[in-house]
């Protein structure tokens, strides 16, 4: 019964007509017309008609963090001070001097020292403790860049790429890429060579793949981040960097290689330039795959 319904309306030697949207009535117009008014509407109510949380600061934290000497050296003037009220209460109370055992008021006092004494040692410990400023330092070596002759021009300017990109969004100093038993890049700052120190230390890829460090990365295929260098052992494996890189990613290259990228700050790689990089180790395998 419909679809006789909708063929009594619609005649069957005739297309049904389309809908035709006026010129006058294009979408464009309405939506800045509409655009307009709630724009002039919101500058009409002001700005006060938000009553919802407004993020407020933390006072005494600020307060704290910009008077951090007076804040570690107040427990000494807690305990000095608490030290000098229990003499001065014994001298106006006219309690003598010796403590005794039977006297209530001399063990309050003894309690009350041995707490004045703990605030002023904890003071003195607050003094002597102090987190260690972290600040970039110079690379000390020699800048160097030297790439396998034997690459395709496409394959380096992908390396130089790499390196221009790391050194210039992350605290890279240093990179050394080493694939397939052999060192295709050593950019950046070098540790300086004994026998003449104007010539960086060449990258002895035998030992280095032997060591550890290397065989470790390649073993569980995923980025190690030594964030402060001076801590692990085997900083000793890698020479070739200079003395006092801060921390060092060392980024797998697929199963056949190893990206060692340095930096002059300690704790200097973020988690975002972490994921950065593995995401440029995937992108240099894929590409050193194809001609290597």
């Amino acid at each position: 019964m419909e679809a006789g319904n909708l063929l009594g309306f619609i005649p069957l030697n005739q297309s049904p007509q389309r809908l035709v949207r006026s010129p006058r009535f294009s979408a464009f117009p309405r939506t800045v017309t509409v655009t307009l008014t709630v724009n002039a509407s919101l500058s009409s109510q002001g700005e006060n008609r938000y009553k919802g949380p407004r993020p407020g600061r933390e006072r005494i934290a600020d307060w704290v963090s910009n008077n951090d000497d007076l804040v570690r050296s107040l427990p000494i003037y807690v305990g000095g001070l608490s030290l000098l009220a229990v003499l001065f209460n014994r001298t106006v109370s006219g309690i003598a001097p010796v403590a005794d055992a039977s006297s209530s008021q001399s063990r309050a006092d003894l309690l009350t020292l041995g707490l004045a004494v703990t605030n002023i040692l904890n003071g003195l410990v607050w003094l002597s403790i102090r987190p260690k400023s972290i600040s970039l330092v110079n690379p000390n070596g020699v800048e160097c860049q030297r790439i396998a002759s034997h690459l395709p021009d496409f394959v380096i300017c992908e390396l130089l790429w790499a390196w221009n990109s790391l050194s210039d969004v992350t605290c890279c100093r240093s990179l050394v890429i080493v694939y397939d038993g052999k060192c295709i890049l050593q950019t950046g700052f070098a540790a300086a060579s004994l026998s003449n120190e104007m010539d960086a230390v060449v990258v002895d890829t035998n030992k280095l793949i032997e060591g550890s460090l290397y065989l470790g990365v390649l073993k569980s295929a995923l980025q190690s981040y030594l964030a402060n260098l001076s801590l692990y052992p085997g900083k000793s494996q890698l020479p070739f960097l200079p003395s006092n890189t801060q921390a060092v990613i060392l980024q797998p290259l697929g199963d056949k290689g190893m990206a060692i990228i340095g930096g002059d700050t300690i704790r200097g790689f973020t988690s975002d330039d972490q994921v950065w990089i593995t995401l440029i180790g995937e992108k240099l395998d894929a590409t050193l795959t194809k001609v290597i």
